[in-house]
């Protein structure tokens, strides 16, 4: 995979975009479009979305209302998807691991040949993260906190929940899962101390500069650019990861000049200043530009790893 994975300001970007190639425009919506977002609003795939929503009107002269459906994941919204029109005013911003692993685990009416999917512009930044106060400040610590006192945990997505649950059993930790809709749901949770620890989409990134929250671990396979003092889950030896994308999905049917009208969609928001800017310097996640067609495969690749973890 070739993936353009750029850290940058929105300065640079927009010095990006005053060299970049007209993009092609054969395709444009004829009326106002609807973005779904598959976690509850608040967190950060809201936060770059709202953005990207506003991008898009700019881009193509068409209001885009953003409707959140929070659940599973992104599997509720993924669901109701599935009846979208193929026209390209229905479309939705939304992370991979509806796709990639909530089907493994839980059986649910979609698949990955169900939807088309036309670019990427975000990779993730999935952690585990603690209040500031907390009684520990490392994962290690974390973990000889829970073998001597009960923890509860808020879970965002089917494989954070499942990766948690198994590190628990394996260390011995007596785990109580609070099921939130996204990051909205989960900081406030974790800032009143309700919950011992929780997963973290990106949320982090508004609470880490004022000590609010710490980041523990890293649950992609490399560690964070912002953080690159935190360790990954694999580093402190659980062969565990959840790496995920942020990408433009369409419903299955969708016609190939539509599909490649948000491909230029996608390239254009990957060197747009306002989404460099949300994206990179508030949410602190890379901005990762991949084609339509790697934005499947990465899917597929992704889908087939996580498989094989599962079946070990």
């Amino acid at each position: 995979m070739k993936r353009r994975t750029l850290i940058a300001t929105a300065v640079a970007a927009a010095a990006a975009i005053s060299g970049s190639v007209a993009l092609a425009d054969d395709w444009r919506p004829e009326r106002p479009m609807t973005m779904i977002i598959g976690f509850a609003p608040g967190g950060s795939t809201d936060i770059q979305g709202r953005v990207l929503a506003r991008v898009l009107e700019e881009h193509w002269g068409q209001p885009v209302n953003v409707v959140n459906q929070p659940g599973g994941g992104g599997a509720v919204a993924l669901t109701r998807f599935l009846t979208a029109e193929p026209d390209g005013h229905t479309f939705m911003f939304g992370v991979m691991l509806g796709l990639t692993f909530t089907p493994i685990v839980q059986e649910v009416e979609y698949d990955i040949d169900d939807f088309r999917y036309a670019g990427t512009m975000v990779g993730g930044q999935f952690g585990v993260v603690t209040r500031g106060d907390a009684p520990f400040e490392t994962f290690e610590e974390l973990i000889a906190y829970g073998r001597e006192n009960p923890m509860t945990y808020a879970q965002q997505l089917p494989m954070d929940q499942t990766i948690m649950e198994i590190i628990a059993e394996q260390e011995g930790i007596d785990l109580a899962i609070v099921p939130t809709g996204g990051g909205g749901g989960m900081a406030p949770l974790v800032l009143g101390g309700e919950v011992d620890f929780a997963f973290s989409g990106g949320t982090h990134a508004q609470y880490t500069p004022t000590d609010e929250m710490r980041v523990l671990a890293f649950l992609t396979r490399d560690r964070s650019p912002f953080y690159p003092d935190v360790p990954t889950l694999q580093e402190l030896g659980y062969p565990y990861a959840m790496d995920d994308f942020r990408s433009f999905f369409l419903p299955g049917g969708t016609p190939d000049e539509i599909v490649s009208a948000f491909e230029d969609a996608a390239r254009m928001a990957a060197e747009n200043p306002a989404f460099v800017e949300v994206t990179v310097d508030n949410t602190l996640h890379p901005i990762v530009f991949m084609d339509a067609a790697e934005t499947e495969a990465t899917i597929r690749e992704i889908r087939a790893a996580n498989e094989a973890l599962m079946s070990d």
